[in-house]
């Protein structure tokens, strides 16, 4: 179901696993660094978000095999097209692993446009924008979002610096505020592959470790 999106990481892995067959198999396998920029609308209510995901280098590495079709040393945005199209479309059965709600409840997103992914210094990053279906006004409603895959073979965690910024729509005074994230500890990686080989879609086991961000407004 992830298909590439997954599949160079998973070869990547096998080569020191079979190397040392003893060593256990920790989630997760991916790590993502994410920014976002929270897009407004006319009416200065959030109608989606402009998401920005740096891969580790061990996953660039692996992806980013054979797609340099030219044989310049250098991967375009159109030999990189393909991958983000395939990364995008993987993604969707899994919500973009990006959650966000309006007091308490789940809000629902249009599928993901302007998505492209770049390569610079050996790293991946994919960007892409997450339109809503109904615009949010962050200013009568408690308006937050969560960055996390339920089956956390993914860890995301925001960046240290402007993880999350407001396009210059966004009424005055309103500011994101990092809810916080946990990290995991070692009884997760004794957990093991069986455990994590079951976790779907529909699973939560992610969102304990999920990035956070609620978007604070003064009252109006």
């Amino acid at each position: 179901m992830r298909a590439r999106f997954w599949t160079a990481t998973l070869l990547g892995l096998a080569l020191p696993l079979l190397a040392a067959p003893e060593q256990p198999r920790a989630h997760p396998h991916v790590w993502v660094t994410v920014e976002t920029k929270v897009l407004y609308g006319p009416e200065r209510s959030i109608v989606g978000l402009r998401q920005k995901w740096v891969f580790d280098e061990f996953y660039s590495a692996f992806a980013a095999q054979g797609l340099d079709g030219d044989g310049d040393g250098k991967l375009s945005r159109k030999e990189l097209h393909p991958l983000a199209e395939e990364n995008v479309s993987s993604l969707k059965d899994f919500g973009y692993f990006t959650f966000v709600k309006a007091s308490g409840k789940a809000v629902e997103r249009l599928d993901p446009r302007d998505y492209h992914l770049e390569h610079a210094d050996g790293i991946l990053t994919l960007h892409f924008t997450l339109p809503l279906k109904t615009p949010l006004d962050a200013r009568s409603s408690r308006v937050t979002f969560s960055v996390y895959d339920p089956t956390y073979f993914v860890a995301f965690s925001f960046a240290k610096e402007r993880p999350v910024t407001l396009a210059a729509a966004a009424p005055k005074g309103c500011e994101p505020r990092m809810v916080g994230q946990k990290t995991a500890n070692a009884d997760v990686a004794r957990l093991g592959e069986a455990f994590f080989s079951q976790l779907d879609a529909t699973s939560d086991f992610g969102a304990q470790f999920a990035s956070s961000v609620a978007i604070h407004c003064p009252k109006s």
